[in-house]
């Protein structure tokens, strides 16, 4: 598949199929929440390992989590302080998570906000998507577009021209899960989370 406009992308993306575009950390590739089965698919990945729910705002993921008013508070609170960022919250999901999200645990799910202006505007047109990086499971994060096309050939990858001016951080995000009490830190990425 040939590198494609942010157009094409995310007319792709909104009728259901596999997309590909840089973010603050390591390139995306990404799908519709309930589509994230091809997301499993393409990257040959475990069941166990669940996907990154990403948005271009935190309000647009707020209906896709559930907890008590003093725990919303609370994580409304940091996400003001780490959004957009290279941080990943895993809370209680709700009901609007698909299971193919999570698939052996579908009671939590990662949300996200990109310090990326492109992810962003692509995110605003789309909605949260189904999000990891781009490489196939237990490899390295592919942090250039040529690489990303010529190992998923049938992925919407923006072009180079569209995202010359963004460079990824090339470090994941830092992974954190609320526990009903505190944090607890799932994977220590590009940002330090103090709490």
């Amino acid at each position: 598949m040939p590198q494609v406009s942010l157009e094409q992308l995310v007319v792709g993306a909104v009728a259901g199929k596999l997309v590909s575009f840089p973010t603050d950390t390591v390139p995306a590739l990404a799908a519709l929440p309930e589509c994230a089965d091809l997301i499993y698919t393409a990257k040959q990945r475990s069941q166990d390992k669940p996907l990154i729910l990403m948005a271009a705002i935190a309000s647009d993921l707020w209906d896709f989590v559930q907890g008590t008013q003093a725990e919303l508070s609370l994580w409304q609170q940091v996400a003001d302080e780490y959004f957009p960022g290279a941080l990943t919250l895993v809370l209680p999901a709700s009901s609007r998570v698909p299971p193919s999200m999570n698939p052996l645990d579908p009671t939590t799910i990662g949300i996200r906000v990109p310090n990326s202006a492109i992810a962003r505007k692509i995110l605003t047109a789309t909605t949260p998507l189904a999000t990891t990086s781009a490489n196939l499971s237990g490899q390295p994060a592919l942090l250039r577009i040529p690489e990303i096309t010529t190992q998923f050939p049938d992925v919407l990858t923006l072009s180079e021209v569209e995202c010359a001016s963004e460079k990824p951080g090339g470090q994941p995000s830092t992974v954190v899960k609320w526990t009903g009490r505190d944090w607890q830190v799932l994977r220590q990425g590009a940002v330090l989370f103090p709490y």
